[in-house]
């Protein structure tokens, strides 16, 4: 059995006038997104003693955000950009908010990314636009493989050689595997709690994707939030190695419990 390590997908932005702006990057063989097609997604710095870090997320209803733990995990303060397409453009589609409040998941273990799961709550609620909306529905049951009309949208890397994060907004199609196939390549630090997913050969999610929603489409767009973005093999983005997520469905209670979502 192979087994390689996870790791940890946040993009470490150093310079203090960085303005995001780093051509061509982005999901790993995914295409461009255009204005307003993912309403729910969420740009996320956050600023922690070390440094500004960013990642994605999903808005979930007018004032919360549900990302990764690694997302919130010592964090300061948040900017968040909610209808945004492009990053390195004045947008006026886009709102740019900032957050300091956000529960991170008692029982997260940065070390194996156990209950790797966040969220962030705005400090007021958000004016709903054609190009600001919330995910449809939390799961009512089980991330099975091979389900159809799942994709994942971020901003993350172009390859593994070239760090930043993308001007523009991309998705990609993906397929939800079974967690023993999944173990082929991660072993035993696969747990129920998490899924992966692959593409065709190398397609997926990179750094800076951290956080991002794995969505489910039904009933035209309707959108159901079935994962969050989580951990890639140490081997980097452009391998044919599966990605892996936190499943959604097994924190829907706890989820509800700390934002009255329905």
């Amino acid at each position: 059995m192979n087994s390689y390590s996870l790791e940890f997908l946040l993009i470490l932005i150093i310079l203090p006038n960085y303005d995001g702006k780093n051509v061509n990057q982005r999901i790993i063989g995914g295409d461009v997104a255009f204005a307003g097609q993912f309403p729910f997604i969420a740009a996320i710095y956050k600023s922690t003693s070390d440094g500004t870090f960013f990642c994605g997320g999903a808005l979930m209803n007018n004032q919360w955000i549900l990302t990764s733990g690694s997302c919130v995990d010592g964090a300061i303060l948040f900017t968040i950009y909610l209808g945004a397409h492009d990053l390195t453009a004045n947008e006026p589609t886009a709102e740019k908010l900032a957050a300091d409040t956000y529960i991170l998941h008692p029982d997260y273990n940065p070390n194996t990314l156990e209950n790797d799961i966040g969220l962030i709550k705005l400090r007021a609620p958000v004016t709903f636009t054609m190009y600001i909306k919330p995910i449809d529905f939390l799961p009512n049951y089980e991330l099975v493989p091979n389900t159809a009309g799942i994709m994942t949208m971020g901003w993350g890397q172009l390859d593994d050689d070239t760090p930043g994060i993308v001007d523009e907004l991309h998705y990609v199609h993906l397929t939800p595997i079974s967690n023993e196939e999944c173990q082929l390549t991660f072993g035993n630090q696969i747990l129920d709690t998490m899924v992966c997913a692959a593409g065709r050969y190398n397609e997926g999610f990179c750094r800076g994707d951290s956080g991002t929603p794995l969505v489910r489409f039904s009933n035209g767009p309707r959108t159901t939030h079935v994962a969050i973005a989580s951990f890639i093999s140490t081997n980097g983005c452009e391998t044919p190695e599966p990605s892996g997520y936190t499943r959604t469905y097994e924190y829907v209670d706890w989820i509800r419990n700390v934002t009255d979502i329905l």
